[in-house]
């Protein structure tokens, strides 16, 4: 029930936005759509399903034919039956495993097993790269207001400069004054370049995760309720974070590998049928005739009695790999506890923070208006109103951050329950990748004909044209599909054609 709630609120959220600029909802779309960790994972998750056709292989029958053309060199003897040939012979071969010792079925378990885990896998990477994409949405949003907050602690600063230096002229404010507003606005200006340095750096995170350059972003949705209390947290993250997921399928997997390598002491049966046929081409002598064929049918066992000890070996290898993927369990279950409650606790200190910088921000402003009123009948030094007011700059940058801290971590929070994937999020810009699909196409599939035409680069490239080298180390050739287009967007987003 808590989880339905969270996802129709989150749902519900998402939906809202802005026309006139990008969402973060437009946001999340093209990073469904287009980040390469994430369409590369489902490359990877495809080829996982690929071993269980591997796997159920060695189960079916094996037909092969063999065509042979021979001519005899020399003859003597009981072997001079006349002509040296060419001979031609052809013959078909048809064996059909009856008995594996149970290696088959446990290699079909462990590998469907492993999809199972794969899919989680695919879920837990889903997550983190929107986690990422919403950090770097809020980073973005974050970084623009400290720019311009900064921007227009310059503009105070030059005109305090200004103010000080025409009030100094007329013997009301001494040297020392003027020093001290034009030191205060070289800081400012310090201050200024560097968050700007940032903002550069979190729009190239941006145009990474996301895949286009940040346009005009529109302030994010609110999240949904959270719990209240951090065992609260971790008890849902327990039950649906897929990577705890993707762990314990893998044990699971690791367990039926143990049973594959016990199948090699077993004994194996085949049902075997055959059939040959031989022309001997320069004829023969006597009453041998030139051409004959020859049909036989049946079963062959293998009884392995003594392997140098690799049977055991093998056992032993796959119960080490069964108790590291067991102990992999604890570790991810301890990660996603982690995970769950620092996620909690960072998302509390920022709501908290967020109260008393907004409380900061709101005394600054008086206390700045005041002491600017005091400056002016004497009663304040000019020090005094430029500490105010780079105190009043210091709690809106601490007010932006602690905003972004919170939505950022929150998110995380909903991540490390499992709820922040596609299905979660309510995404239409298209229709979601089904797992599930390629699956069912390829997992059953018994032609050795069959393939997928080459892979078509679905991730966009974020190079513009203006910044390919004559050169470039990525070719058309290399990524087929792709193209290059101008980085910078300014209004929504539309995901590429898949």
């Amino acid at each position: 029930m808590y989880s339905k709630i969270f996802t129709a609120s989150l749902m519900a959220a998402l939906m809202a936005g802005t026309a006139s600029a990008d969402t973060l909802r437009d946001a999340l779309v093209s990073t469904y759509a287009t980040n390469p960790t994430l369409t590369g994972q489902r490359e990877a998750l495809r080829a996982t399903d690929a071993t269980v056709a591997i796997a159920r292989a060695a189960g079916r029958p094996q037909v092969s034919g063999t065509v042979g053309l021979n001519r005899d060199l020399a003859r003597s003897g009981i072997l001079d039956v006349g002509g040296k040939g060419p001979t031609v012979s052809a013959g078909v071969d048809l064996s059909y495993p009856l008995f594996n010792g149970g290696s088959v079925r446990n290699n079909v378990r462990a590998a469907q097993t492993r999809v199972e885990a794969g899919r989680a896998t695919l879920r837990a990477v889903e997550g983190d790269v929107f986690t990422l994409a919403v950090a770097s949405y809020m980073d973005v949003i974050r970084d623009r207001a400290i720019v311009e907050l900064n921007q227009n602690n310059v503009k105070v600063l030059q005109t305090n400069l200004e103010a000080t230096t025409d009030r100094f002229k007329i013997g009301d404010l001494t040297r020392t004054d003027v020093a001290q507003s034009e030191a205060r606005l070289q800081l400012g200006r310090s201050d200024l370049a560097t968050a700007e340095g940032r903002l550069a750096a979190s729009e190239a995170t941006y145009r990474q995760v996301i895949g286009h350059a940040p346009g005009q972003l529109a302030p994010p949705p609110p999240l949904p309720p959270l719990p209240k209390s951090e065992d609260e947290a971790v008890r849902i993250a327990l039950a649906n974070n897929p990577d705890l997921i993707a762990t314990t399928r893998q044990a699971a997997a690791a367990g039926y590998d143990v049973n594959v390598a016990r199948a090699g002491r077993l004994p194996t049966l085949s049902g075997v049928v055959s059939g040959t046929y031989v022309n001997s081409l320069g004829g023969t002598t006597g009453a041998f005739p030139n051409t004959g064929t020859q049909t036989t049918a049946g079963l062959t066992a293998r009884i392995p009695i003594f392997q140098g000890g690799l049977p055991a070996a093998r056992i032993r290898q796959a119960q080490a790999f069964e108790g590291q993927a067991l102990e992999q369990v604890v570790g991810t279950e301890r990660a996603v506890v982690q995970a769950a409650r620092a996620a909690f606790a960072a998302y509390d200190a920022a709501q908290r923070a967020i109260q008393a910088n907004t409380v900061a921000v709101q005394a600054n402003e008086l206390a700045l208006e005041g002491n600017r009123a005091e400056q002016s009948v004497g009663t304040r030094t000019i020090i005094e109103v430029l500490n105010a007011e780079q105190e009043l700059l210091n709690s809106q940058v601490l007010l932006v951050t602690a905003k972004r801290d919170a939505y950022v971590a929150g998110f995380q929070l909903l991540n490390a329950m499992g709820q922040a994937e596609a299905q979660d999020l309510g995404l239409d810009g298209g229709p979601f990748y089904d797992p599930l699909g390629n699956y069912r196409r390829v997992a059953g599939n018994w032609s050795d004909w069959a393939s997928d035409p080459r892979h078509p680069t679905v991730a966009t490239r974020t190079v513009s044209p203006q910044e390919l080298p004559p050169n470039p180390a990525v070719t058309p050739q290399l990524v087929p599909g792709t193209v290059l287009t101008e980085p910078v967007v300014t209004s929504g987003v539309t995901p590429p054609p898949q």
